[in-house]
């Protein structure tokens, strides 16, 4: 365990150097970026637009027999800003585009073509894992926007909609008006931003140190995904009181 953490600190660092030679692949981002977005839209928006709507269904109630339903958007808004939207759309990025990511490159370096890159004098992190970080690193943020306007959506379908709520459109939007602000939403984009890293760099590390065929392909992707998503709840804990701290 203390040797992956060593080499995926190590990657992050040489990636992180390497950053001013992203314009040189700027096409092989675009390239990451459109399957990132474009493979993802979907599955966000039917998972976002449920989410909210559950969340509407599970709270509501409560507030509504407690005389409390002005703050139904609130709490709706606030927790699908703060926490829902960024650590659902990174689990769903881990779990689809980083799986992808971990499958690719550990081929590459099963049929030895990672090899053949550093004879050809390429650096397989300039190559391989710049593009993709710095792909997944905007598309995740871009997408936790997107899910947090098709949850708030959602959240006031059910609230108007569900009769034991029965909050009126109007009031529901304007009671989340009242308290998301545009730190909420800044909170949401920085902890998108930085579990975006942390899929990037556990994928990329664990395909390139892929081996034993097949089997050893499968066994990357997986470790891929379970470590994604347990550093990125652990790191989501840290974030939350460092964050915490800051909003005054």
């Amino acid at each position: 365990m203390f040797r992956d953490i060593g080499q995926m600190v190590i990657l992050a660092w040489r990636t992180l150097c390497a950053l001013p030679l992203s314009f040189r692949h700027l096409r092989k981002v675009i390239d990451q970026f459109y399957e990132i977005g474009n493979a993802s839209l979907l599955m966000a928006c039917i998972l976002s637009l449920f989410i909210g709507g559950v969340l509407a269904l599970q709270t509501g109630p409560i507030m509504v027999e407690r005389g409390l339903s002005a703050v139904v958007g609130s709490v709706v808004g606030l927790s699908l800003c703060k926490e829902l939207a960024p650590v659902m759309m990174a689990v769903l990025i881990a779990g689809r585009i980083g799986s992808a990511m971990a499958a690719e490159i550990g081929s590459m370096a099963v049929y030895q073509e990672i090899d053949a890159l550093r004879t050809m004098n390429i650096d397989p992190i300039h190559y391989l894992v710049l593009p993709r970080v710095i792909a997944v690193s905007i598309a995740l943020p871009c997408l936790v926007v997107f899910s947090i306007l098709v949850g708030w959506v959602g959240g006031g379908i059910v609230s108007s909609a569900n009769a034991d709520i029965a909050v009126p459109w109007q009031a529901y939007f304007s009671s989340l008006s009242r308290v998301v602000d545009n730190w909420a939403v800044l909170n949401g984009l920085t902890k998108s931003f930085v579990f975006a890293l942390v899929i990037g760099i556990v994928s990329c590390h664990q395909g390139l140190n892929t081996i034993g065929g097949p089997r050893g392909i499968g066994r990357s992707v997986t470790k891929a995904v379970v470590n994604s998503i347990v550093l990125i709840l652990i790191v989501d804990y840290f974030l939350t009181r460092l964050l915490l701290q800051l909003d005054f």
